[in-house]
């Protein structure tokens, strides 16, 4: 078995320290440790975090390998720092039988750089109709516990309730894409002063908060777990923050680039920054730092969202929404967080790696960079500042809203249960 000496590293941004590798676990914490014939990794000061985990990928395979595989996006997830992401179910076929999700779990099984945990459909086609095979896919080899219609919401209140109450039996977890299609017919953007300037379809905050405060009171009737995808608005932070008041068993997640960017980029009518849910309002923006930090939103995911090249170079209305995300993300993150002071290094790791291994139950992942843990690191130069080019990513799809923009920070090395997936910014 291999030993690797990572010499000088800051474990979650404190006091550098020795961290010694031996084959698939932690063997020692220290300073001056003895290398003894280990490879040494000389971190000069560079934060240590353990992996990061990534609760909200797309990764597209089955169906769509023209803008994704389990190969190329495990690539773009070890060069963010990941080492383990699920996958959501809206591919083709969609993930809604213990087949599929056996297929996506072997994929990543066998040709992934980082773990693959499928995300199973709630409804079968993603039709919101009838419930999909979730106890099979449970029961199957990809031992499923998440599922979500991300990118299509589970509006009909009973086929949420009777969802909340089938998962709840074996401990799993209804991830929901709030989003009242009703209101959000024809919508473009977000609705206010901007939508209405350019002349686009608004899209509503109150569609995304009537089914959150639909779905936790749900939850609070069933006594079930709900998990609110990619939420967006301040308002939605007033309804997350009042139902754990209450002790409502509800989780939140936020992207990275609703902690970024805002309804104002809309105004260049470049497709780029078309997503669903669509970026808001500064107020919103601040909103989202606040309650990241104060732990009303519980973590960052990234809804990576890759798409060729031809279904985002069009006019705005017929673009797709979406956005990649996966080599982006700690960079995003350390720029709104870190460096505005509302986290530390440690406040990351528990938003980016602990608490989505936790809530989507990733055995080995999220585990603190102590001795006897599964070696599951990430290293992050933090001093690093640079701009954002898309021709080096490692995922199939180039449809980044940074390009050309400076961020910081670059994640150097990745190891996923002590096997180096990156090293020096290169994938092995």
């Amino acid at each position: 078995m291999s030993k690797i000496l990572i010499r000088g590293a800051k474990v979650l941004g404190g006091e550098p320290q020795d961290v010694l590798i031996d084959g698939e676990t932690i063997a020692a914490v220290g300073t001056d440790l003895d290398a003894g014939g280990a490879e040494v990794v000389e971190a000069d000061g560079k934060v240590l975090l353990p992996g990061l985990v990534d609760l909200h990928t797309h990764l597209r395979e089955p169906g769509r390998e023209d803008s994704e595989t389990v190969l190329t996006g495990t690539r773009a997830a070890a060069s963010g720092g990941y080492t383990a992401v699920f996958a959501m179910a809206n591919t083709f076929p969609v993930a809604d039988t213990a087949g599929v999700v056996e297929q996506v779990y072997r994929l990543g099984r066998d040709h992934g750089y980082c773990d693959v945990q499928p995300i199973g459909a709630v409804t079968v086609g993603l039709e919101g109709k009838k419930l999909a095979e979730l106890g099979a896919m449970h029961e199957s080899a990809a031992g499923v516990t998440v599922f979500s219609d991300d990118g299509k919401c589970v509006d009909d209140a009973v086929i949420m309730r009777r969802a909340l109450e089938y998962v709840k039996a074996f401990g799993g977890v209804v991830a929901q894409h709030a989003q009242e299609p009703r209101l959000t017919e024809g919508a473009q953007m977000n609705e206010g002063v901007v939508s209405a300037e350019l002349g686009l379809g608004g899209w509503p905050a109150v569609a995304e908060e009537s089914v959150i405060a639909r779905d936790v009171l749900l939850a609070e009737h069933v006594g079930s777990r709900v998990h609110i995808c990619h939420l967006s608005t301040a308002g939605s932070v007033e309804i997350v923050r009042w139902a754990k008041s209450r002790g409502i068993d509800v989780t939140a997640e936020v992207t990275p680039h609703h902690l970024l960017l805002t309804e104002e980029m809309v105004r260049t009518y470049n497709p780029v920054y078309k997503v669903n849910p669509p970026l808001r309002t500064e107020r919103d923006v601040h909103a989202l730092r606040e309650a990241l930090a104060d732990g009303t939103i519980d973590i960052v995911a990234t809804d990576h969202a890759p798409h060729p090249h031809e279904d985002k170079d069009c006019e705005w209305a017929a673009a797709a929404m979406g956005m990649v995300g996966l080599e982006t993300a700690l960079s995003v993150v350390q720029a709104t967080m870190v460096e505005t002071g509302l986290l530390d290094w440690a406040g990351v790791a528990d938003r980016m790696s602990a608490k989505p291994a936790r809530i989507g139950g990733a055995q080995g992942h999220g585990r603190p960079v102590s001795v006897g843990e599964p070696a599951n690191l990430t290293l992050v130069d933090t001093a690093y500042r640079g701009q954002v080019d898309p021709a080096g990513f490692a995922s199939r799809s180039r449809n980044t809203p940074y390009e050309g923009r400076e961020l910081p920070g670059r994640v150097t090395h990745t190891w996923l249960r002590g096997k180096a997936t990156l090293v020096d910014g290169k994938l092995t």
